[in-house]
């Protein structure tokens, strides 16, 4: 009968343990430019947001909360009124972004300074057009109302 013999085979030596090793590597290496890096650039931005932050910049808290800045107490706390007369202290940590930045008001009046000065071509940006008669609007609707009726 055919009967082989069966022979172990041997190793390779030293070589091995590199080559195991090699794809872990590669995965941390992906997932620090595709994961680590991102988070932590995104990290050092919301940091410089948060320390920016000055009176009357429109934010919203980690609890979904809106409001403005009114002060800022102090480099852990700032107060947000968040409706008339509504005040809130708030750690500036909680605060998740900012809306919309202020232009800061030393700059409001230095442009209004502007205005009076005499230069005619350009208009405040806090002058604001009437807006129409609202029971005009709604005679004229209701006219147009009643001729397409009849």
């Amino acid at each position: 009968m055919f009967v082989s013999p069966a022979f172990a085979q041997v190793s390779e030596g030293a070589g091995g343990g590199f080559e195991a090793i090699l794809p872990l590597v590669l995965i941390f290496v992906v997932f620090y430019f595709l994961l680590i890096r991102p988070q932590q650039k995104k990290m050092k931005q919301h940091k410089v947001t948060l320390a920016s932050i000055r009176r009357g910049d429109k934010v919203v808290t980690g609890g979904g909360i809106i409001g403005v800045v009114t002060k800022v107490d102090d480099d852990d706390q700032v107060t947000i009124e968040i409706a008339k007369e509504v005040k809130v202290k708030v750690r500036r940590e909680l605060i998740n972004t900012v809306i919309a930045k202020s232009s800061g008001i030393s700059n409001e009046g230095e442009e209004q300074g502007k205005n009076k000065g005499g230069d005619s071509s350009v208009k405040s940006s806090s002058s604001k057009s009437n807006p129409p008669d609202k029971k005009k609007i709604g005679r004229s609707f209701k006219k147009k109302n009643k001729e397409s009726n009849d």
